[in-house]
C-alpha cells in the first residue's frame, strides 16, 4: 500500500505502537499520513486521536507530527520532543512516565488494553512473515505479535545487510518466567527477526533517511565532567574497588555521555572495555575503530547520519562488534545485576543528600522522561549520576537542599560527579553526604548558602536528617519569584 492508504486504517480512538528507540529505528512516512488524517477530520469537527506507545522517544515525524495535529490522547514511556512536551504540560496529552524496561511486559499485561496496530520499520520483510527491524528494536517484538494489523514501512535505504545484527526474544510472564540467559555482554537468546503472521502484514515501502542529528561539540565544562569521571574509574581499581580488567558500561544520552565516553577512551589507565547500555552513540563507534570499545550491546544505534552511513558501509566490521536488543533485555535490572554494569546518567538536578531529579524543571514541567536511567540505577555495580553545577549563566545551580521531584532516592545514588569533583556517597550518613556533595559538586558561588542551609538544618531540626521544611524550597521559589536562584535566602526560624 500507499503510506496514506495504511494511514487510514488507523481509527480514532486506536493504539498504535510504534517501532524505534529515539529517532533511530522509527517509521518515517505513516505517521506523517496519520498526522494529515487527524487534521482533515479536526477541520470537519470530527475528533481524531489516538494513543501512542514506543520504545522509548522518537523522531519528529512521530511525535512532532502528531503532536502538532492534536493527534495524541495518551503518550508513553518516554519523549524528548518539544511539541510533544508542549502538549503534555499543557495538559492536552495524557502522559504516563515509565521505566523502558516494563513498558513491553506492562503492555503483555494487559494495563493499557489491547494494541490495535503496530507501525515497524524494517530492512527487510519476508513472504512467511520475519521482519528484520533497522536500527532500533525498543518494544517491536510485542506489539507487532499482539497487533491486529502490522503496517511494516520497508526502508530501501537501510541495507538488508543489517541482518544478523539484532538479538530478538520476549521473555515468558510470571509465572512462568525463567532467568534471562545473558551471562556476558556478547551473549545472544533469540533470533534475528521478529516472527509475525503474515496474512497481518501490510508494506509500505520507503527510502528516508534517519533523523540523526549531531551532537554538541564537547566543551571545557563537559570535558572536565568526563575527566573526572575517568580519574575516579582509575582510582576505584586502584583501590581494589573495580576488577582491573573493568565492567560494561552503560551512559545516558547526549553531550556529556559522549564527553565521559571519551575521556574514557583517552585514558591510558583504563582498559579496553565493553558497553551494555540501552543507546549506542557516535562516540561507541568512534571509539569500536579504535579498539577502545570491544562489543557494544544496546536497544538502538542513535547516531548522527553521517556516522550511520560509515557503518552501513562497513557492516562486516561491526556486525560482530555490535547486538541490538528489546528494551527489556537491554535495560532488564536482573542482566545489570549481573553483569557488574557501570551506570553513568545525567541529573536535572540534586540535592544536598543525594536524591535525584531527571525529569522535571521546577518540580511542575516534564522535560523528557525518566527513561532507562532507573532500569541502571538501582540495580548497577556503581550508579553515577553526572551534572553541570549551574544552568542559565549560573541562575541555576544543580545542587538545591532538595529536589523539587525526586526520580532516584538517596539509597540508589552511589557518585554525583560535576566539572568540580566527585562526590563519593557510599558509606555515609545523611550529614556526610551533604558536606560531600556540596564541597565537591556545588558551583563556588553557592557553597555559602548550601552550608548556611545545612547549618540552620542542623540547628533547628536535629535527627538523622537535618532537614528544614521552611527553607528547603528557598532555591526553587527565589527562581520561580525572580528567575534567579542565586537571589534564595536561608531565614531563621
Amino acid at each position: 500500500m500507499s503510506a496514506a492508504e495504511a494511514a487510514a486504517l488507523v481509527k480514532h480512538g486506536d493504539h498504535v505502537g510504534f517501532s524505534g528507540f529515539t529517532h533511530a529505528g522509527c517509521p518515517k512516512v505513516v505517521p506523517v499520513e496519520i498526522a494529515n488524517i487527524a487534521r482533515k477530520e479536526h477541520e470537519k469537527g470530527n475528533p481524531f486521536q489516538i494513543s501512542v506507545f514506543t520504545g522509548a522517544s522518537t523522531g519528529d515525524k512521530i511525535d512532532g507530527e502528531l503532536a502538532r495535529a492534536k493527534a495524541i490522547k495518551f503518550r508513553t514511556p518516554y519523549q524528548t520532543c518539544k511539541d510533544s512536551r508542549n502538549g503534555i504540560n499543557n495538559g492536552e496529552i495524557e502522559y504516563c512516565d515509565l521505566h523502558l524496561s516494563t513498558m513491553s511486559q506492562d503492555i503483555r499485561y494487559g494495563y493499557y488494553g489491547n494494541i490495535d496496530v503496530a507501525i515497524i520499520e524494517a530492512c527487510d520483510v519476508t513472504e512467511d512473515g520475519e521482519i528484520v527491524p533497522t536500527v532500533a528494536v525498543g518494544i517491536s517484538p510485542t506489539v507487532a505479535r499482539l497487533a491486529k494489523i502490522v503496517i511494516v514501512e520497508l526502508n530501501r535505504h537501510v541495507p538488508k545487510g543489517l541482518r544478523g545484527m539484532h538479538d530478538l526474544a520476549e521473555p515468558l510472564d510470571p509465572p512462568h518466567r525463567k532467568a534471562l540467559d545473558i551471562y556476558n555482554v556478547k551473549d545472544r537468546v533469540g533470533t534475528e527477526y521478529i516472527k509475525v503472521d503474515p496474512a497481518k502484514i501490510i508494506v509500505v515501502e520507503t527510502d528516508e533517511i534517519g533523523e540523526g542529528g549531531k551532537f554538541a561539540p564537547v566543551d571545557e565544562i563537559t570535558a572536565k565532567i568526563g575527566q573526572n569521571v575517568a580519574d575516579f574509574f582509575v582510582n576505584e581499581m586502584k583501590e581494589g574497588r573495580m576488577p582491573k580488567t573493568f565492567l560494561p558500561v552503560q551512559s545516558g544520552v547526549g553531550n556529556i555521555a559522549n564527553a565521559v565516553l571519551a575521556a574514557m577512551g583517552d585514558s591510558k589507565d583504563i582498559p579496553d572495555f565493553e558497553v551494555y547500555t540501552e543507546v549506542i552513540q557516535d562516540a561507541v563507534i568512534d571509539l569500536m575503530r579504535s579498539g577502545r570499545v570491544k562489543f557494544a550491546s544496546g536497544c538502538s544505534l542513535t547516531v548522527s547520519n553521517e556516522c550511520m552511513e560509515e557503518v552501513y558501509k562497513d557492516l562486516d566490521f561491526f556486525k560482530d562488534k555490535v547486538v541490538l536488543r528489546p528494551a527489556e533485555y537491554s535495560n532488564n535490572p536482573e542482566i545489570v545485576r549481573r553483569l557488574g554494569i557501570i551506570a553513568i546518567n545525567t541529573a536535572i538536578e540534586a540535592d544536598i543528600f543525594g536524591n535525584i531529579n531527571s525529569t522535571h524543571i521546577s518540580g511542575t514541567k516534564m522535560m523528557n522522561g525518566i527513561g532507562g536511567s532507573g532500569d541502571f540505577t538501582r540495580s548497577a555495580y556503581v550508579s553515577i549520576f553526572v551534572t553541570p553545577s549551574v544552568a542559565k549563566d549560573g541562575k541555576i545551580s544543580a545542587i538545591v537542599p532538595m529536589v523539587s521531584h525526586e526520580d532516584h532516592s538517596e539509597h540508589s545514588v552511589k557518585i554525583i560527579i560535576s566539572e568540580y569533583g566527585v562526590a563519593d556517597l557510599r558509606g555515609k550518613c545523611p550529614k556526610e553526604r551533604a558536606l560531600e556533595i556540596i564541597n565537591k559538586c556545588a558551583h563556588p558561588e553557592y557553597r555559602p548558602i548550601l552550608l548556611k542551609y545545612l547549618e540552620n538544618a542542623e540547628k533547628n531540626f536535629p535527627g538523622q536528617t537535618p532537614f528544614d521544611m521552611y527553607n528547603a524550597f528557598s532555591f526553587h521559589k527565589a527562581l520561580r519569584e525572580t528567575g534567579d536562584m542565586r537571589n534564595a535566602k536561608i531565614e531563621e526560624i
